[in-house]
């Protein structure tokens, strides 16, 4: 089972890396609505210092620097990542911004309490099994001050591709070379205990249309 997680971890990682090579600035040079909702979210809790997980090409993080928040931008493709870098330096956000190649199913390579807010667009969805994503949720923990906040979105059961394409176990189905994990709400619910949780907003994206979840959730201070 170890091997298969692996082999399925390996082939997202080439799969992402040749679409971003293959696609550039593929989600275009709008915020996603969530990021929108966020930096509204950060702003109103005195949040300095952002760190998005899963950036890809920016558009997101790009944002967070336009609205004045300095941005830790990781990712699993460094192709994305050096589009990332080349759009900031063009709009002038550079020094706001930087970026790390990192996989999620390794320790966030950040100290402890060291950021005022976490921002993951999907990220929490892909081939990831619910033990690595608990594991993910601790370090976000971790790494968040005291009152800290994170806000992420995930694709739930109630998506039309739930339950379709190649089944790869524990809800993860794959649909054109993209695996996605599909969260039950009693996922939502386990992930925030020792947290509080702010809000759990359902919303539509895409042409299917995807169904989501958008999920704001704090430490105490």
């Amino acid at each position: 089972m170890a091997d298969n997680k692996q082999e399925l971890a390996d082939a997202q990682r080439r799969h992402w890396q040749d679409t971003y090579t293959t696609h550039p600035g593929m989600y275009g040079k709008q915020p996603s609505a969530p990021a929108v909702h966020a930096a509204s979210v950060f702003h109103a809790a005195g949040a300095r210092d952002v760190l998005e997980l899963g950036a890809g090409h920016g558009r997101d993080a790009l944002y967070f620097a336009r609205q004045g928040f300095t941005v830790q931008a990781t990712d699993f493709s460094a192709t994305g990542l050096g589009q990332l870098q080349e759009a900031a330096r063009a709009q002038d956000v550079d020094q706001r911004v930087t970026t790390a190649v990192h996989d999620v199913r390794d320790r966030l390579p950040l100290p402890d309490a060291s950021v005022d807010a976490v921002f993951a667009h999907m990220l929490l969805c892909m081939a990831l099994s619910t033990e690595e994503i608990h594991t993910l949720v601790g370090e976000i923990g971790r790494v968040l001050r005291p009152g800290g906040t994170f806000v992420y979105t995930v694709r739930h059961t109630g998506d039309a591709h739930c339950g379709s394409g190649t089944a790869h176990g524990d809800d993860i189905y794959e649909h054109g070379g993209f695996a996605v994990h599909f969260y039950p709400r009693d996922l939502v619910d386990a992930l925030a205990e020792g947290w509080t949780l702010n809000e759990v907003h359902a919303f539509e994206e895409g042409d299917l249309p995807r169904r989501l979840w958008r999920v704001t959730q704090s430490l105490s201070r």
